[in-house]
């Protein structure tokens, strides 16, 4: 360990235990804990973890690339014990098996209620002493607790009093149930250890908030511990990261900036510090950013200078940040340096901030012994993607009409929604489109993917089980839109038996909804469904029918109460109407309505002057779609014309195609408008149109100049080389010029 600190004076015993507390992830710390270790030669060393793993301590130790965590799961909830070189507790374990000591972990497991909601065991205590940290960074003069460690303890060749922090963060901090528990537990295991060893130490390794609430409880019983059962669940190592352990990323504990703090514990503050600058030189010179070797050195000088300002022994961190800051960056900052508070980057930091941060990060992945158990899952997925040939690097096309094709699709959707990475879609079928039969996939292999895997067996012991079990799990709270795609995520994963139990909650969903956008967006996707899908087996599904029915029944009713003056047209509104269409239309033998009082809704609707243009036209469409003909003359009452286009637009594309008269009424009203009128409706006439593709638009154009007389080609009309937008500014600009020179008698 080449930057170790001199030994420290020999901890005092406590009726036979000597406690050390530390901060999880602390080179300091984690110093202090191999120097305990080596001069008290205990006879057992009681770490804060899983105690649940005791057993299993030895899989620690088949040698593994580190970071690596301990994931365990239950039937609610998953939590990470992470260890990385310098993590105290880590140190602990190898310094321990290395004097002969037995090693104990004796904290509850991580499925105990005591951890309900935490989803990281080393998760810093901070916001139970927040008081006594503000005092003591006002006191300092620091930004934050990372900073205020580094000042008292991580920059210190010896560093001294860091019994005496922890017990001023406790002293004024009430432990939660929680907490309260843990500390119980933990407790009786040092009592039956203490008692245990004889005349032996017994070192004890626990977050500083813990130490004095243990000291307190050597008083009572001596039995060892039981350890506390489930009824399902395990824990397995997996391999973890240092982007997974930094706090700028989301990480919940210790110290931030995991690769400059393995610098630190491998080499020493100074040539950490010397890390810390070549690398974000080299950083911003890939991005072919200029950095001289002048600014190094003032980089370096800065630094320095900042240290001896601050009394620090030895650089810190955030002097040598805040040197490269002054020496790289010559503009006004817009938000303060990351490292002045807690908390994942914010958007719109500076490029060179950015570039800090992602060095101090470091890029160390961890590595699993090839011995190491692994859950069930990963040798069923391993198993699956050699079988079917998956497990290769490079494009896959699929087949969906050939079973065997389409059982690869089930198995990458399933991975898929397992969120394994490597494994990404690029094409496909999608929810409510038209029927596609064919997949492109692309597949790389990924150093995630392992831990990924891992963590998935929390939710089943085969690619089918734990699938479904995402999927039933995203359901439960789903938003009534969600519930859609899952159903969608199901039948590409090829699983029925949830796809009723989401059905039953589309049901129950879209009877009570008043969000039109959202039952227009279910509404139409269940209808691709049941119409087309005969690949998955969900044509003609009565479930599925029985969404429709209620969907369609819904959006009528709710259409015919809404109210509203004049507003852009609402496209999640008209694609509601244009499903509803398509239900009655496509899956009469699903409904429970009439095509009748399916008209008579929409004539009403389109006749309600107090209701929306957009909604109007919609109403006005669907109603001639199911086979009633419209009153071509009312169209020139209409106002809000673009809005009420574009409704009709959106239900009736065919019928207004096949309408001359009424394509030569709408051309005398646009015609008719004014300079100013155009203008304002331009807008509206656009998404109008863009319901009509290319091909139509012309036959609407050849349909327009045939209602003018005009002969020829109506290519060139609908062929423009300039946007529209531009033409009419282009226009208006116009106008307001002539107005110009009439006004100062010019024209």
């Amino acid at each position: 360990m080449a930057g170790a600190a001199p030994r420290p004076a020999p901890a005092a015993r406590l009726m036979g235990a000597v406690f050390v507390g530390v901060r999880h992830h602390s080179p300091a710390c984690a110093r202090l804990v191999a120097a305990t270790i080596d001069e008290q030669q205990p006879a057992y060393v009681l770490i804060e973890g899983p105690a649940d793993f005791n057993e299993r301590i030895d899989e620690l130790l088949l040698g593994h690339e580190l970071p690596v965590a301990l994931f365990s799961y239950s039937d609610q909830h998953a939590s990470w014990s992470p260890f990385c070189d310098y993590s105290p507790e880590w140190v602990a374990i190898t310094e321990a098996r290395r004097v002969g000591a037995e090693v104990r972990f004796i904290d509850l497991p991580a499925w105990h209620e005591a951890f309900r909601g935490v989803s990281n065991r080393y998760a810093d205590a901070e916001l139970r002493y927040t008081e006594v940290v503000d005092r003591l960074c006002k006191e300092f003069a620091v930004d934050n607790v990372d900073v205020l460690w580094d000042h008292l303890f991580e920059c210190e060749t010896a560093p001294l009093g860091m019994a005496e922090y922890f017990d001023l963060l406790r002293g004024t901090a009430q432990a939660d149930e929680g907490d309260s528990a843990r500390e119980e537990y933990m407790a009786r295991w040092v009592r039956a250890a203490v008692a245990d060893a004889g005349d032996w130490p017994v070192v004890v390794i626990t977050g500083g908030f813990h130490t004095a609430a243990l000291k307190a409880q050597l008083d009572g019983g001596t039995e060892w511990p039981e350890v506390p059962e489930r009824e399902r669940g395990a824990s397995y190592l997996v391999p973890y990261s240092h982007a997974r352990l930094d706090a700028f990323t989301g990480y919940q504990s210790g110290m931030p900036s995991p690769g400059y703090y393995q610098q630190v514990w491998e080499n020493g503050a100074q040539r950490a510090a010397d890390w810390l600058v070549e690398s974000v030189a080299t950083r911003l010179r890939r991005l072919r950013q200029p950095v001289s070797t002048a600014d190094l050195i003032a980089a370096h000088t800065q630094a320095g200078a900042l240290a001896r300002l601050r009394g620090h022994e030895n650089l810190a961190r955030t002097d040598v940040l805040d040197g490269l800051t002054s020496a790289l960056i010559s503009e006004d900052l817009t938000q303060p340096p990351p490292w002045t508070r807690r908390g994942t980057l914010q958007p719109g930091a500076h490029p060179a901030l950015l570039e800090m941060i992602g060095a101090l990060r470091g890029d160390k992945v961890g590595r699993l012994h090839a011995s190491t158990p692994a859950p069930p899952l990963v040798n069923a997925v391993q198993e699956l993607l050699r079988t079917h040939g998956l497990d290769q690097e490079g494009k896959v096309a699929l087949d969906l009409t050939d079973a065997g094709q389409l059982e690869r699709s089930r198995i990458l959707h399933r991975l898929r929604v397992l969120g394994i990475p490597g494994f990404e879609r690029t094409s496909g079928p999608s929810e409510g489109a038209k029927p596609r039969f064919d997949e492109q996939w692309t597949l790389r292999p990924v150093e995630e993917r392992l831990a990924a895997l891992i963590e998935a067996a929390e939710n089943g012991a085969t690619l089918e089980e734990a699938a479904g079990a995402v999927l039933e799990r995203r359901s439960r709270d789903a938003q009534l839109e969600q519930l859609a795609t899952i159903l969608f995520d199901a039948v590409l994963c090829g699983i029925s038996a949830l796809s009723g139990e989401v059905q039953q909650s589309l049901n129950e969903g879209v009877r009570e909804t008043g969000d039109l956008a959202a039952l227009g967006h279910v509404l139409s996707g269940v209808l691709g469904l049941w119409r087309h899908d005969r690949l998955f087996g969900t044509r003609r599904d009565p479930l599925l029918g029985s969404v429709i029915d209620a969907g369609t029944a819904r959006v009528l009713w709710l259409i015919e109460g809404l109210h509203g003056g004049p507003a852009p047209a609402d496209p999640h509104r008209l694609k509601a109407m244009a499903a509803t269409r398509d239900a009655v239309l496509h899956a009469k033998s699903a409904l429970s309505l009439d095509v009748v009082d399916v008209t008579g809704v929409a004539t009403r609707v389109s006749n309600d002057a107090q209701a929306p243009p957009d909604l109007r036209g919609a109403a006005l469409g669907l109603a001639w779609a199911l086979g009633s003909q419209p009153d071509v003359r009312k169209v020139r009452a209409i106002d809000a014309l673009g809005d009420w286009l574009a409704g009709l637009f959106a239900v009736a594309r065919e019928e207004v195609l096949a309408s001359p008269e009424l394509v030569g009424v709408l051309d005398e009203l646009v015609s008719a408008m004014n300079e100013d009128e155009f203008l304002v409706a331009l807008p509206a006439l656009r998404l109008a149109f863009s319901y009509f593709p290319p091909r139509e638009r012309e036959t609407i154009a050849s349909t327009v100049l045939a209602h003018r007389g005009v002969e020829g080609s109506a290519r060139g009309v609908t062929r423009l080389n300039v946007d529209p937008m531009v033409v009419a500014e282009a226009m208006a600009i116009e106008k307001r010029v002539d107005a110009l020179l009439v006004k100062g008698g010019l024209a």
